[in-house]
């Protein structure tokens, strides 16, 4: 047997070379490379050999396999390494940029005219008020959410005066951010929608949309997710035309995920008129309406026209799901909250939908995270402190207004290339600006503005002190001689 010091170590090593054998890896403790080696036939060195018989059936090859086996780097040494999330990849080559006159117009986050992030002032308030409560306390949440910001958060979206409200129809599941809340709708549709256990229905996403709609439905166990047109490249704006023929193609009781506001990444939302063509078509075709919700009330500064669509389909009797996130309208964005609004035909149908959610939810989180959620439950069932939040609101969307109109008008008188009246057409955090991934790649390498390679800028990352540099940029980059 080989003994646990050093000396001994050392010529178990040598006795390992001696049988064509690698030593243990040197990073290995000692006493595991001394076990490992302890397998291995040794006969040039009698000393050191075993004191019972080998078993039988086990040769040289198969000891040298068992040693291989066990001074592998890893068990997981095959995994691949992924790709890095395009979004926070390009946030931290921002960082790393020691450019002076570097700007990031990537990351869907509020900045104000100083580039600072802002904690609005009615969540400081309502923060400081929640850590004096000593009725409050770390105990788990029910694992549906927190009653008062479910049903609020249902009503901010649905309308205080809503049927589906009034008539008990609808009710909520706290979730982890909108992308939980998209999650949770997935995983359940792909599991009681349209048949059990049914994978094979076809999820619509619009061409483009945000980068995380395929890979939520995907993970959830969707095989068949599609495009629908939506962007019309040529015009600018939004292709109806397209839009309609698809989803009158569509297969019927497809899964149609719908940006209720402020579309990303294009900024281009239907009017009401266009919304009301496609609700027809969808409830023609019996199609699934799935919103996604993540900028009410900061796309055009009220929350009432923001839900706008999402109320409408309601009105026209549709079931649907809106999965809400609350990180962009309470600047919430690490705390992760999220709601999936449920509109079913009666109480029945939302009572079983949120059974099977908390069986998912249990398995997924298990209890939603508190502080979130209580500063928005707070808010929204307190008149003040709502009127506050509201003007918060307003003031994060009319900055976002302001940029949009001064970047439109320098453009213009710069000559830049193309029209650029989209910019104000586009609504939201976002701008669908048209440049090409040429066009993109000079704009980050040459001029140190970060942003999309589709082309998509955030509207918050300009500011009075860089608008200038970015539109003389965008007009040096859309001339094309620059990006020979």
């Amino acid at each position: 047997r080989v003994g646990g010091g050093g000396d001994d170590v050392t010529d178990a090593a040598a006795v390992g070379r001696e049988a064509g054998l690698e030593p243990a890896p040197r990073d290995v403790p000692a006493h595991r490379r001394a076990t490992l080696l302890n397998v291995a036939q040794r006969p040039s060195s009698p000393s050191l050999l075993p004191t019972r018989p080998e078993p039988p059936g086990v040769g040289s090859n198969q000891t040298r396999h068992t040693i291989a086996m066990a001074c592998a780097a890893s068990l997981f040494a095959a995994v691949p390494l992924a790709a890095p999330v395009v979004i926070f990849k390009l946030t931290s080559d921002f960082k790393e940029d020691p450019s002076p006159h570097k700007v990031n117009l990537g990351v869907g986050a509020y900045r104000t005219d100083e580039g600072k992030p802002w904690v609005l002032p009615v969540v400081r308030k309502v923060e400081k008020s929640l850590a004096n409560n000593d009725s409050l306390n770390h105990e788990y949440v029910p694992i549906l959410g927190i009653p008062e910001f479910t049903h609020s958060a249902c009503e901010i979206v649905l309308g205080a005066d809503s049927p589906a409200i009034s008539g008990h129809r609808t009710g909520g599941v706290q979730c982890l951010g909108g992308t939980g809340a998209l999650r949770m709708g997935a995983e359940f549709l792909r599991a009681w929608y349209n048949g059990t256990n049914n994978s094979a229905t076809p999820v619509y996403v619009s061409a483009p949309t945000w980068g995380n709609h395929n890979g939520v439905f995907g993970a959830a166990g969707f095989t068949d997710i599609r495009s629908y047109r939506y962007w019309d490249p040529a015009k600018r704006g939004l292709h109806l035309q397209g839009l309609l023929e698809d989803m009158e193609n569509a297969p019927e009781y497809s899964i149609m995920v719908l940006h209720a506001c402020a579309h990303n990444p294009t900024g281009t939302d239907p009017t009401p008129e266009e919304w009301k063509k496609i609700a027809e078509v969808m409830k023609k075709k019996s199609l699934f309406p799935f919103f996604d919700s993540a900028y009410q009330g900061f796309a055009s500064g009220s929350l009432d026209k923001d839900a706008w669509a999402v109320r409408y389909f309601v009105s026209q009797g549709f079931e649907l799901f809106c999965a809400q996130s609350f990180s962009k309208n309470f600047g919430l964005y690490n705390e992760r909250v999220g709601n999936l609004c449920i509109v079913a035909k009666d109480t029945d149908n939302v009572k079983r939908i949120r059974s099977q959610m908390e069986k998912i939810a249990r398995t997924i989180w298990s209890n939603p995270p508190a502080q979130g959620a209580r500063i928005v439950a707070t808010t929204l069932n307190d008149s003040a402190l709502f009127a506050e939040w509201a003007s918060n609101v307003k003031t994060m969307a009319d900055r976002v207004l302001l940029m949009r109109a001064q970047l439109r008008e320098k453009l213009e008188k710069l000559g830049t290339p193309g029209t650029w009246d989209h910019i104000t057409q586009q609504i939201g955090m976002f701008s669908f600006t048209g440049l090409n991934p040429s066009q993109v790649e000079y704009m980050i390498k040459k001029k140190h503005i970060y942003l999309l390679g589709n082309g998509r800028i955030n509207m918050c990352g300009l500011t009075t002190s860089n608008l200038d540099y970015v539109a003389e940029s965008i007009k040096e980059a859309a001339t094309g001689s620059q990006c020979q």
